[in-house]
């Protein structure tokens, strides 16, 4: 599924109250009365590239939490399927595999997700860090069959308490998402307004 940026939405725009189910169950209200939101919108369960960045913002979570943000993360996986793979991260994890919510945000799968010379580095790392939990930890693989797919890119996106859109990324690689410092530079930006 291809999108142009006319579905894209702009900075400013005023997401409409989103009532989310987490993987565990339990509910999410997007936007956040008490504190700024991130929404990231990521591959399929399992996704090492996924990981890779999801362990980075994990480590921070408590930083990030500080700043005033509340993570929510995406897939385009079922519930059930991401449960085993996502257990020991600390914020909000909604099963999307419909690509309901992927839709209304214009978040975009596409070839060049994984055709992009600047994501093969973070796929060798992420494939190699992941394989080293799969021989140590039994972590289990991603399944072998991804009925969304796996050339979806990933969304990042900052919500105010009110649901206006601070600031917005549409990645051009499957790697091409905010580090935990843009994030938290965001916020800083994005509070001030």
């Amino acid at each position: 599924m291809h999108r142009d940026n006319a579905h894209r939405l702009p900075p400013g725009h005023v997401v409409a109250p989103l009532e989310l189910v987490t993987v565990d169950g339990e509910p999410v209200a997007v936007p956040d009365a008490d504190r700024l939101v991130h929404l990231q919108f990521r591959r399929f369960a399992g996704c090492p590239v996924c990981n890779l960045h999801l362990r980075s913002v994990a480590r921070r979570h408590a930083e990030i939490e500080a700043a005033g943000v509340r993570e929510v993360v995406f897939f385009h996986s079922d519930a059930d399927e991401l449960r085993e793979h996502t257990s020991d991260l600390p914020f909000a994890v909604i099963a999307d595999p419909d690509r309901r919510w992927y839709r209304a945000f214009g978040v975009e799968a596409a070839p060049r997700a994984l055709l992009d010379p600047r994501v093969w580095g973070p796929i060798l790392r992420s494939v190699t860090l992941d394989l080293v939990a799969v021989v140590r930890h039994g972590k289990p693989l991603p399944s072998t069959s991804q009925p969304n797919g796996r050339i979806g890119l990933p969304a990042d996106f900052l919500l105010d308490t009110d649901g206006r859109l601070i600031a917005s990324k549409y990645g051009s690689h499957a790697y091409d998402q905010w580090s935990v410092d843009e994030l938290l530079e965001l916020t800083r930006v994005g509070v001030g307004r």
